[in-house]
């Protein structure tokens, strides 16, 4: 089943959803799992595998973090190849002093804002759906 491509369509049906949980960044250089961790996603660069879970899962495991997340995603089947999407939310979110690191999957985007930041951003992200034109 293809995505949506229509930024506008993408923008008023976004619908986003505040997942509950904190969520942390964590990265192992030597690209070894702990055993039993229920990762969010994940990705490989030169300096070692980053991982996405849960904080009390991160804490259980020892690793360490410096930034506490919350996990927003957007309930659109936003299609991989869509144009000004992310562009679109960014832009919001940045007006408005929020940091955000996004996760593209197949059928969403994901969003993992700063945890003390996650109502401000789910206004924000409401604002421009209903805004959308």
């Amino acid at each position: 089943m293809a995505g949506e491509t229509s930024l506008s369509t993408l923008l008023r049906s976004m619908s986003p959803q505040l997942n509950s949980g904190e969520y942390v960044f964590c990265t192992l250089p030597d690209a070894q799992l702990p055993t039993g961790l229920e990762l969010i996603g994940s990705f490989r660069e030169q300096e070692g595998l980053t991982v996405i879970l849960k904080r009390s899962d991160a804490e259980q495991a020892g690793l360490s973090f410096d930034y506490v997340a919350a996990w927003i995603t957007l309930n659109v089947h936003s299609a991989l190849q869509a144009v000004g999407l992310t562009a679109a939310f960014a832009t919001a979110l940045g007006e408005a002093g929020i940091s955000c690191n996004v996760i593209a999957g197949y059928y969403h985007d994901h969003l993992f804002v700063g945890q003390a930041d996650a109502e401000r951003a789910m206004h924000v992200l409401r604002d421009l759906a209903a805004n959308a034109e």
